[in-house]
């Protein structure tokens, strides 16, 4: 039977919403011309457009794709992953395909050795927020792949001695006397550092542009990382440094996260058009979500208003069961937090991997007036990372 649709219903339904011309459609239009002047920023998962207003043309900085040392830092993050998963695969499927994927990370990892130096990072990775630090960075890399050699090389003479137990135990956790680092304190540290790093150019870019925040439209827009991750305002790394570098000026109702608004195009230099022509459709987008959270003071006056909660702030401690956001961090030396944020990354899937330490180094750039040499890096400052070949080559 074909479904019946009443014709008078159906026009009461488009009165109201459905197409520019209906009530819905002309508040959507009038929040657009009123909010015309105000700066929009949009970010895609790879660049940052500033739409001026008034149909200016934007400025465009890139800060993801364009990341000098992402996929260094990322491999280096992966090696404590990379051994649970071989174990996972092991338990699973015992006869399986674990060895020939152990020795293909062993060979990846000791050429990785061979290729790392001080001289890498400080003259061919060359990321300014690092300046300074390449010896130490060069040491802590040193020490994760002979870490993760040593447990691989164990693991294919002795099947055995590969478990999710001895991952713990020889490779993640520590500090111990056979483990002076351990490869979680690592991860944090990668993960600080891209932090870091994205935290700095970003914070730079928009002190330069002066913006007044109480009146600037947030859109961020599209796949951010894996498809189900920061679509939160709490576990989108991107959303926290933007609120970092506005001294928490912006208010919190002028951000919104649209996985599913149209992204413009990677900016390549060229494309600025392109870029520009979405700029009507992010303006309307915003503007009707706005104007719709705007009736609810005139249609509930005197009933609670809706206040954005800040969930991210929960002190933990040892003995803590169950966390549901990223926990507040006490501190560059609380190690459980830390720890445990990289848990909490890895399990929900609406967090980002890479977004567990970036708030934190975002904020911590902000209170040291967005000087990287001012920040203690956990995991890397102050560990004591073995003596190595790779510290006596730098100049």
């Amino acid at each position: 039977m074909d479904r019946y649709e009443s014709p008078a219903f159906a026009r009461l339904f488009f009165a109201y919403t459905g197409s520019p011309r209906s009530i819905g459609g002309q508040l959507t239009l009038a929040s657009e011309r009123r909010y015309a002047a105000a700066p929009l920023i949009v970010a895609t998962h790879g660049d940052l457009a500033l739409y001026p207003g008034n149909g200016a043309e934007p400025t465009i900085e890139g800060f993801r794709l364009s990341t000098r040392g992402f996929k260094e830092l990322t491999a280096v993050s992966h090696l404590g992953p990379a051994l649970a998963t071989l174990a996972r695969i092991k338990e699973l499927d015992p006869d399986g395909p674990w060895p020939a994927g152990a020795a293909e990370l062993l060979a990846a990892t000791q050429e990785t050795r061979e290729a790392n130096s001080p001289e890498l990072w400080r003259d061919l990775v060359g990321i300014k927020s690092f300046a300074g630090r390449e010896p130490a960075i060069a040491a802590m890399i040193d020490h994760a792949c002979l870490v993760t050699e040593r447990f691989l090389q164990r693991a294919l003479e002795n099947p055995s001695s590969l478990t999710a137990e001895t991952v713990r135990r020889d490779a993640l956790e520590g500090p111990s006397d056979e483990l002076p680092v351990s490869l979680n304190r690592i991860m944090v540290a990668t993960f600080y550092l891209f932090g870091m790093d994205l935290g700095h150019r970003l914070i730079t870019w928009f002190d330069g542009l002066g913006l007044p925040w109480e009146d600037t439209m947030v859109i961020i827009a599209g796949r951010q990382g894996r498809p189900t991750a920061g679509v939160t305002r709490d576990s989108n790394s991107v959303a926290g440094i933007i609120s970092a570098a506005s001294r928490n000026r912006l208010p919190e109702t002028s951000l919104l996260i649209a996985p599913h608004a149209p992204v413009f195009p990677t900016y390549d230099g060229s494309n600025l058009d392109a870029v520009a022509a979405l700029e009507p459709e992010y303006r309307r987008l915003w503007s009707g979500v706005r104007a719709t959270t705007e009736l609810g003071e005139q249609m509930f006056a005197g009933y609670p208003r809706f206040e954005p909660a800040r969930t991210g702030g929960q002190r933990i401690r040892p003995g803590t069961a169950t966390i549901s956001e990223l926990p507040a961090i006490d501190g560059p030396a609380d190690w459980f937090a830390l720890t445990s944020r990289l848990r909490l990354v890895l399990e929900d899937p609406r967090q980002l991997l890479s977004g567990a330490i970036t708030d934190f180094a975002a904020r911590q750039l902000v209170d040291n007036g967005n000087n990287p040499a001012q920040l203690f890096v956990p995991g890397l400052d102050g560990e004591p990372y073995p003596l190595c070949s790779v510290q006596g080559e730098a100049s």
